[in-house]
């Protein structure tokens, strides 16, 4: 907890219980297929779609063993981007059930390519209680709850699980959400945000807020001031599930030492893996992250 790099805000329990309760406030409404909706060996994969905060339409996957019941699950949240995550090895693990959708209210098996035109870092960064990332983190919240809801679900084992964006939604969502138990997150996003910004901010998406800042009047203490609310170092520090959190040596993106401070900041148990790779699935993931939820859940 010695480099923030940033003040913690001190209303930021508060802001974040409001948060909070306002996902789980949110009444549970959701329709699944009951078909096979994607080839996936060892795996029933059925479109699942439920109602979020915003009475926003979620679109989504449900992945389970044929015949599961009670089994531990998981949310699989996707990277930064408008894309969703297709069924795979790594969005689906053997012995457990596992919930995807898409944050933008696009189809479950949406592909779309990330060009900054596309982009949504800044929407609304003028303020945390406007920033996208808020109602994002509450889809996830929400989306937990609809995965606990599940039959095939053991309702008191559901984790959070994601790389990159969906990295530091899983710890945002341990952090604040009581349905998660416990938090795999592969090279998270959003650490140390001051620094971030003064870096490494020619590349995109994370340009994305420097040109708000530049255009916006008071832009950069505007963006400051929200991203002090979503930093995951700040949000690591009020995640006191079992947290494992992996870095990448060669990542370009979320470096080693941003992941240092994240880890740093888990006040309960956790584990630091470090990959010799850059900002990439790797394949150790797939039984390194099984195996810790198995452990914890």
């Amino acid at each position: 907890m010695s480099q923030l790099f940033s003040t913690m805000p001190e209303d930021f329990d508060e802001f974040w219980a409001e948060v909070a309760h306002e996902a789980q406030s949110v009444r549970l409404d959701y329709h699944r297929s009951l078909r096979k909706d994607f080839p996936l060996d060892g795996f029933v994969v059925e479109r699942l779609e439920f109602t979020s905060v915003g009475n926003r339409r979620i679109s989504g996957w449900f992945a389970y063993p044929e015949g599961a019941r009670r089994l531990p699950g998981f949310v699989w949240i996707p990277p930064y981007g408008r894309e969703s995550l297709l069924p795979n090895s790594y969005g689906t693990r053997e012995g457990f059930t596992s919930l995807s959708f898409n944050l933008h209210g696009e189809d479950a098996f949406h592909q779309e390519k990330y060009v900054p035109a596309r982009g949504y870092f800044a929407e609304g960064a003028g303020s945390p209680q406007t920033f996208v990332f808020k109602t994002l983190v509450q889809h996830v919240m929400v989306g937990a709850r609809v995965l606990q809801a599940q039959i095939e679900t053991d309702e008191d084992k559901v984790a959070a699980m994601g790389m990159s964006q969906g990295a530091g939604l899983a710890i945002w969502a341990g952090a604040h959400s009581p349905v998660i138990k416990a938090v795999a997150a592969d090279m998270p996003f959003l650490g140390s945000m001051t620094t971030a910004l003064g870096r490494n901010a020619y590349r995109y998406p994370l340009k994305e807020l420097v040109d708000f800042m530049e255009r916006e009047p008071l832009g950069p203490e505007k963006v400051r001031h929200t991203l002090s609310y979503f930093d995951t170092v700040h949000q690591a520090s009020r995640c006191k599930v079992p947290t494992l959190v992996s870095a990448g040596l060669k990542d370009p993106s979320v470096r080693p030492e941003t992941v240092e401070a994240i880890v740093a900041a888990l006040p309960g148990e956790h584990r630091h893996v470090i990959y010799d790779w850059g900002h990439d699935w790797h394949p150790e993931m797939i039984g390194n992250n099984r195996d810790w939820l198995l452990a914890h859940l």
